[in-house]
C-alpha cells in the first residue's frame, strides 16, 4: 500500500496529527490570553503562513483566480466552520467541559457522512461503514468517563442527563459546524487549489471574528496579547499546524476521499493526544483509554484495506 493509493485517507491522518499539535498549543495559549483572542490571532497567523506559501507555490499572494462559485461556498465554509463551529465548541468547553464537548465532536463524522449522502450523493462501502463505527466507538471510549459515586450522589451513574441541555446543544453545534464546513468546502473547492481554498476560508473566518470583536469590544485584549511572548509563541506554533497545514490537508482529504471517511479519520485527535498529554502534563492513562485508542486505530485501518 502506498500513499498514492489512498491520498485522501493519508491526508486525513496527517490532519489529525497536525490538529493534535494545534490542540496542545492552543490549550496552553488560551489559558493565558483567552480562547476568543486565540481564535482570531490563530487565523491571522495562519493567513500569514498561507499567503507566504501560496506566493511561492502559485506565484500570487491572493486567490484572485478563484471563481465566484468557489468564493461563495468557501466563504460560507469559513463562516460556518471557523466562526459558528468554533464559537459553539469553545462555549461548550465552558458549559459542559472539554471531555463531553470532545465526545459530542465525535459526532461530526456521521454528520458529515449524512450531509455528504444528502447533498453530494456519496456512498460508503461496508468496510468503510464498519471502520467509521469502530473509530467513533473508540473515540467515545477514550473521551467518555463515568461519574464517581460521590459525583452521582450515590445514585445511578448517568452521563447525558447530568449536563445542561444548552451545553449539549453547543457541543452538537460545534460538530455540525465542522461537518457542514467540510461539505461546503468540498462543494466550493472542486478542482481549485486546496491551499488557495484554505486562504479564502481563513479570510472569511478573520472577517467573522473581527465583527464579533467589535461587537464584544475585545480588541484591547487582542492587542494586549501581542505583547505576551510565551502564549504568542504557542499560538504561532498552533497556527502553523492548524489554520495552515491542518486545514489545508483537511481539504486535500475531502478532495480525494469521501467526506464522511475523511472526517472520521480526522476525528482521531482525542486519541492521538493521549501520549503527548502523558509526557507534557504527566496525565495517567487508564486501560479503558488504551482500549479505546486501539479500537479507534483498528477502525482507521479498515479505511485502508
Amino acid at each position: 500500500m502506498t500513499i498514492t493509493q489512498h491520498p485522501g485517507e493519508w491526508a486525513a491522518l496527517l490532519t489529525a496529527v497536525f490538529w493534535t499539535v494545534t490542540a496542545l498549543s492552543f490549550e496552553a495559549a488560551s489559558r493565558r490570553i483567552g480562547s476568543m483572542v486565540v481564535n482570531l490571532l490563530r487565523l491571522l497567523a495562519g493567513f500569514v503562513f498561507l499567503t507566504v506559501f501560496v506566493w511561492f507555490y502559485r506565484g500570487m499572494l491572493f486567490p484572485a483566480d478563484a471563481t465566484p462559485h468557489a468564493w461563495f461556498y468557501l466563504i460560507l465554509s469559513g463562516l460556518v466552520g471557523f466562526v459558528f463551529g468554533d464559537l459553539c465548541l469553545f462555549q461548550a468547553f465552558v458549559v459542559v467541559g472539554a471531555r463531553i464537548s470532545m465526545l459530542l465532536m465525535a459526532l461530526a463524522p456521521p454528520m458529515t457522512a449524512l450531509i455528504g449522502w444528502l447533498a453530494l450523493g456519496e456512498t460508503l462501502s461496508w468496510k468503510s461503514s464498519i471502520g467509521m463505527i469502530l473509530t467513533i466507538a473508540g473515540i467515545a471510549l477514550v473521551v467518555l468517563k463515568r461519574h464517581t459515586a460521590e459525583e452521582s450522589n450515590g445514585g445511578f451513574r448517568k452521563v447525558k442527563f447530568n449536563y445542561p441541555v444548552w451545553g449539549i446543544l453547543l457541543g452538537l453545534g460545534g460538530a455540525l459546524g465542522q461537518a457542514a464546513g467540510l461539505i461546503l468546502s468540498k462543494v466550493g473547492m472542486k478542482d481549485y487549489d486546496t491551499f488557495a481554498s484554505t486562504q479564502i476560508r481563513v479570510i472569511a473566518g478573520i472577517a467573522g471574528f473581527s465583527i464579533l470583536f467589535f461587537i464584544m469590544r475585545l480588541w484591547k485584549d487582542a492587542f494586549r496579547a501581542l505583547t505576551n511572548r510565551k502564549p504568542m509563541l504557542q499560538l504561532t506554533l498552533g497556527a502553523f499546524f492548524g489554520p495552515f497545514l491542518g486545514v489545508s490537508f483537511s481539504l486535500i482529504a475531502i478532495k480525494y476521499a469521501d467526506a464522511g471517511i475523511a472526517a472520521t479519520i480526522m476525528s482521531l485527535v482525542p486519541v492521538l493526544i493521549i501520549p503527548p498529554s502523558m509526557i507534557l502534563y504527566k496525565e495517567k492513562v487508564t486501560l479503558k483509554e488504551i482500549s479505546g485508542a486501539l479500537l479507534a486505530v483498528g477502525g482507521v485501518a479498515m479505511f485502508f484495506l
